[in-house]
């Protein structure tokens, strides 16, 4: 059953690889700079959150490289970046991504699964994963996995899905409340209608609950508003329509990131391997 679900997983991001539909043109060069230029407006707590210089001449797994942005920021830090993903077309782009810029990832890029990572135990002083770990169907077992390949004082950094939060009361709007389904609950939207199939949305007491099992000490949880809470995100073929386009204009930003950042989507995990 999961085999299944992760292969159409697989599927929907081989089609989609993260960033992909900022590309101007098919041109490489332009893929590269344009999916540059948009990963760090849109979500600019990345960067405070990686902390990529704090790690020069660390050992970093990145679960999940997709366009290969963050992976990129690895090399320029000087850490020893090693990366894993589930797709073909992530690990091209990554690949075609460090040698534009000069960077040899050697054999340290491969595909992988985050619930059966090929690496020995106690391997890595970092691991880290930007919103991809609630698309594999278990998640708290890649979390194990994420505990078992640290260092004895090595680092969690990883960003899952948070519930209750915008974007699942967008989504409960639209294929709930608007289809007669009121029933339907926003974490449920999440897990039918956001990105891949059966993507999960966990609240921070779920998520405190799931890490610390892995046997991971020092939880720091904090959720973040982000561009899909925001609608700054550009829309996917199933938003492109007229109603979709005035949605997207009179959207009440103003409002949602003056309440702050207790209903975003993004849900940070830091956590320690002691």
């Amino acid at each position: 059953m999961n085999q299944n679900l992760k292969e159409r997983v697989k599927c929907h991001w081989e089609d989609e690889t993260c960033g992909i539909r900022y590309k101007s043109n098919d041109d490489i060069g332009s893929i590269i700079r344009d999916t540059e230029n948009v990963r760090y407006s849109l979500e600019p707590e990345i960067l405070e959150f990686a902390e990529f210089q704090k790690f020069k001449g660390k050992t970093i797994l990145e679960i999940g490289v997709g366009g290969g942005v963050d992976h990129l920021n690895w090399y320029k830090a000087d850490a020893m970046p090693f990366g894993v993903d589930l797709t073909e077309a992530a690990i091209d782009l990554t690949k075609k991504r460090l040698d534009f810029h000069g960077f040899d990832p050697k054999d340290r890029l491969k595909i992988g699964d985050a619930e059966n990572l090929g690496f020995e135990d106690n391997t890595f002083d970092l691991v880290y994963s930007w919103g991809v770990l609630h698309h594999t169907p278990d998640t708290a077992k890649a979390f194990s996995e994420c505990f078992r390949i640290l260092k004895p004082g090595g680092k969690l950094k990883a960003m899952i899905y948070h519930v209750p939060s915008w974007t699942g009361w967008m989504l409960w709007l639209r294929y709930g409340l608007f289809k007669a389904n009121p029933l339907l609950s926003p974490r449920i939207a999440i897990y039918n209608y956001l990105e891949s199939p059966r993507t999960k949305a966990y609240t921070l007491k779920e998520a405190e609950k799931m890490i610390s099992s892995c046997g991971f000490k020092e939880i720091s949880l904090k959720t973040k508003l982000g561009p899909g809470d925001l609608l700054t995100i550009r829309p996917s073929k199933l938003y492109e329509g007229l109603i979709y386009k005035l949605i997207w204009k009179v959207y009440p930003r103003w409002l949602v990131r003056l309440l702050g950042d207790q209903f975003g989507l993004g849900l940070l995990i830091e956590a320690g391997k002691l």
